[in-house]
C-alpha cells in the first residue's frame, strides 16, 4: 500500500513538471535556455562638437549574480574586457578608455584578488567627427564567471550612435 502511494506520488511530480515544460513551451519559454549574454548595452544617441576632440561614452551593465573581468586583468591567463571598433567614415577613434575594475576576492581563492566590472561599468571612446549623424560598430570580448564557474568567451555586437554638430 504504502509503495502505490510513492508511485502516485512519483506519477504526479513528473506530470507536474511535463505539464510546467509543455506550459512553458506553448507561450515560448524556454526551459533550458540559458543566458545569450550576461552583458547589456542600449545604443543611446549622443552629441558630441564636430571638428573638435569629443567622448562618447558607453554604459554596459553585467547581470547579477556575475561579473567580468576588466580590461586589466591581474592574470595573463584571464580573457580581457576589450571593445573592437570598426572604421567608420567620417569618424577618427582615439585610445579607447576603460573603467577601473573593482579588486575582488571570491570563495574558491580567497587570497587571489581579481580585477573585475560587476553591476554597471563605462567604456569611453574618444572621437573626432565630422558634422552629422554617425554609426560606428563595435564588439565588446568578454568572459563572464559567477562564485563558481568561469563560462566561455563571448561577444557583444553594438552600434555607438552620435551626432557631430
Amino acid at each position: 500500500m504504502r509503495r502505490a502511494g510513492l508511485w502516485v506520488a512519483a506519477a504526479v511530480l513528473v506530470a507536474g513538471v511535463a505539464g510546467s515544460l509543455a506550459l512553458k513551451a506553448q507561450i515560448g519559454v524556454d526551459a533550458s535556455a540559458k543566458p545569450k549574454g550576461y552583458i547589456t548595452y542600449a545604443a543611446e544617441p549622443q552629441v558630441v562638437k564636430a571638428g573638435k576632440p569629443s567622448m562618447v561614452e558607453l554604459h554596459f551593465r553585467v547581470r547579477d549574480g556575475f561579473h567580468v573581468n576588466s580590461h586589466t586583468p591581474k592574470s595573463e591567463l584571464l580573457i580581457p574586457t576589450v571593445l573592437k571598433l570598426q572604421p567608420a567614415d567620417g569618424v577618427k577613434a582615439a585610445e579607447i578608455m576603460y573603467q577601473a575594475g573593482t579588486s575582488y576576492s571570491f570563495a574558491f581563492e580567497p587570497k587571489e584578488k581579481l580585477d573585475v566590472y560587476t553591476g554597471a561599468f563605462t567604456v569611453k571612446v574618444p572621437v573626432f567627427a565630422n558634422a552629422g549623424e554617425h554609426t560606428i560598430d563595435a564588439a565588446l570580448r568578454y568572459q563572464a564567471c559567477d562564485n563558481a564557474a568561469c563560462y566561455p568567451p563571448k561577444t557583444l555586437p553594438l552600434q555607438i550612435l552620435f551626432t557631430a554638430k
